[in-house]
């Protein structure tokens, strides 16, 4: 009998959170069902201990020497397993350098529409959180200092970097991207909150503005990032 995820497992993490389920009711929540040998709870135990002990390039053909689970399941768990590292590989990476933070922005270089992303990061500058302030509904994004701080001030961050694409291509900052970088130092420096650098990013390239003395007029912050300085 093919036993589809209970209802109630459902109801109590859309009442409590996604943070409420044990592991095997997360995969639970994946697989939606078991087989006709395993129902979903059992398969779901199963199919976590292979995932404790497996090598991610492995996983999806151990998953598949369990009898009940399919290309369709095994999918679906190594495909959230994936989204997830994607999502938190981020965090706890040391910033040293403008360079540093580009693997973890490159994914929105390709995005059609511009996108404006603050980084937030603890005094030792680990990454707390990567987190988009908007899209534009074209290839520019409007952007208020409030959703900015907003989000750092709730991460308790120390500083914080920004970031947005140029779906144009071009990683040339425009009047409105120096406008804009003017009010955000502006708005740290009275919150107390480090606004390291302002990086544009394209498919190909990127522009910071600490590399390109855009954000200081003391050349004494031109090597905040340094080890010294950290």
């Amino acid at each position: 009998m093919n036993i589809p995820t209970k209802p109630d497992l459902r109801e109590r993490v859309l009442s409590r959170g996604i943070k409420y389920p044990t592991d095997e009711e997360l995969v639970m929540l994946i697989i939606g069902s078991g087989s006709k040998d395993d129902n979903v709870e059992t398969l779901s135990e199963k199919i976590t201990q292979i995932v404790d002990c497996s090598q991610p390039e492995k996983l999806i053909d151990k998953l598949l020497h369990i009898k009940g689970v399919g290309h369709s399941k095994a999918l679906a768990v190594a495909a959230a397993l994936e989204f997830g590292r994607r999502r938190t590989s981020h965090l706890e990476a040391k910033v040293r350098c403008p360079n540093d933070i580009i693997p973890y922005l490159q994914a929105y270089a390709i995005k059609p529409q511009e996108h404006f992303i603050t980084v937030c990061l603890n005094g030792a500058h680990e990454i707390l959180n990567i987190n988009v302030i908007s899209v534009g509904s074209g290839n520019r994004t409007l952007v208020q200092p409030r959703e900015i701080f907003t989000e750092a001030i709730k991460r308790q961050a120390s500083a914080i970097i920004i970031c947005h694409n140029h779906p144009s291509g071009s990683c040339k900052p425009s009047p409105d991207d120096i406008e804009t970088t003017r009010r955000l130092i502006n708005g740290a420096s009275i919150l107390g909150i480090a606004l390291l650098d302002h990086i544009i990013i394209t498919k190909t390239s990127h522009f910071s503005f600490l590399e390109n003395k855009l954000l200081f007029t003391d050349s004494d912050h031109l090597d905040f990032f340094d080890n010294k300085k950290i």
